[in-house]
């Protein structure tokens, strides 16, 4: 089964991120800093920052808030909202 090409505004080729980036990306979202993501996936801080750059790239944007953003609206990653809290329910 071929998976769905996303094409972006920009040339409209297709964007793709590699598994490890969407991982990179999952665990940003969730609100893991460059160094928990990194303690997570067993590499250094460096290659996280790396495939946060290639992913900054293809993406075309600036910053992590954005990158969710838009790998969400071209889904490329689900979006799942998780709220943590400590205690009980309010």
């Amino acid at each position: 089964m071929a998976m769905p090409s996303t094409r972006s505004d920009h040339g409209g080729k297709p964007i793709r991120l590699t598994k490890r980036e969407i991982e990179v990306l999952s665990l940003i979202a969730q609100g893991y800093s460059s160094k928990e993501a990194a303690d997570q996936l067993y590499v250094s801080k460096r290659t996280v920052d790396f495939h946060l750059a290639n992913i900054y790239d293809k993406l075309q944007v600036n910053n992590r808030v954005q990158a969710f953003r838009a790998a969400t609206r071209l889904g490329l990653i689900p979006f799942e909202p998780t709220f943590s809290h400590t205690g009980g329910e309010s």
